[in-house]
């Protein structure tokens, strides 16, 4: 498996040399992730950017809304999720592309302060005559509180060993 270290502090996602393909995947063998500490500044900038919600991005609106607070954006956890699965995991799979994402749930609000880590589990390995395989991984991300704040089902292809 590979270094879970934090992600902060990674700009580059770095890919190993010795590969895992759809063969070397087992059924229920589970990924550790790595962390990722989220930041008002990272929520408001991602959200003014890309969902500018008043409770996203303006601190009196969200101090007097659901949430009493500032929150992140359910795609910006989507996007901290991708980050810490790549970095952590597909980076080192012959991944060809995704196919889909599945079942999202957002179960609890991601807030400034909050630090992120997950694991992702290997579903279903289903080969095709195409020298490659349909995986299915459920993945999750908890703060630090072991609190669940994202579920979500991917499938994506990934090559058969040549």
């Amino acid at each position: 498996m590979k270094d879970t270290s934090d992600v902060n502090d990674a700009p580059d996602v770095k890919v190993g040399s010795g590969l895992t393909y759809a063969d070397d995947l087992q059924i229920g063998e589970r990924y550790p992730l790595g962390t990722h500490t989220i930041t008002e500044a990272e929520v408001v900038e991602y959200a003014t950017a890309w969902d500018p919600q008043g409770f996203h991005i303006d601190k009196e609106i969200a101090d007097a809304g659901a949430y009493g607070g500032i929150i992140a954006s359910g795609i910006h956890t989507l996007a901290i999720y991708q980050r810490l699965a790549v970095s952590g995991v597909f980076g080192n799979w012959s991944v060809i592309a995704g196919k889909s994402l599945t079942d999202v749930r957002f179960l609890r609000p991601v807030r400034p302060g909050d630090t992120l880590t997950g694991s992702i589990t290997v579903d279903d390995v289903a080969f095709d005559d195409r020298g490659r395989a349909l995986v299915t991984t459920s993945a999750r991300l908890a703060n630090q509180r072991a609190e669940e704040v994202l579920s979500l089902v991917v499938e994506a292809f990934v090559r058969a060993r040549p």
